[in-house]
């Protein structure tokens, strides 16, 4: 086994806020009732709408993305991806056979077989997945990787963490 770490880049600027409208999905799969759906769909495309942020006493309105730094970028984000990994990368982990997959905000952990698995072949699925997100790879160096600030080791005991 292997391990691998993804990073989404510019995560917030590059979610198709267009597809942000899965939220319609998972209202009707956690059995929202018809009108709150609706409001839920409308505070959404408003917050959409009004996508500015921000920076050194000037205000910016973002083109394209959801704003860096509003509170809501996380949630939406948030909903996007996990939509994601319950339909097009839950389809990408059962064809690369992958063996762990674990996610916080945009950096992912991957563990894999590397005796039938290219992590270069997954890293370009992943990076077909959306136009705009961009994932990059830093791949297991000397049986560690890094994954949110800990250093993963393996030897023969097992693995081992450093902060």
């Amino acid at each position: 086994m292997k391990f691998a770490s993804f990073n989404i880049s510019n995560i917030y600027s590059n979610i198709p806020t267009g597809e942000l409208l899965t939220i319609n999905e998972v209202c009707n799969a956690n059995d929202v009732d018809g009108k709150t759906t609706q409001e839920i769909l409308r505070i959404t495309q408003t917050l959409i709408n009004q996508n500015y942020f921000q920076f050194q006493d000037t205000i910016y309105i973002q083109n394209e993305g959801l704003a860096m730094g509003a509170p809501t970028s996380s949630i939406l984000s948030e909903v996007y991806l996990q939509h994601m990994e319950n339909t097009t990368i839950l389809e990408l982990l059962k064809k690369h056979r992958i063996e762990g997959y674990f996610r916080y905000v945009d950096d992912i952990l991957i563990v894999y077989n590397d005796d039938n698995r290219n992590i270069y072949d997954i890293l370009e699925d992943f990076n077909n997945l959306a136009p705009k997100l961009k994932f990059t790879l830093e791949d297991e160096q000397n049986n560690q990787n890094s994954f949110l600030e800990i250093t993963i080791k393996k030897n023969q005991k097992g693995l081992s963490f450093e902060v």
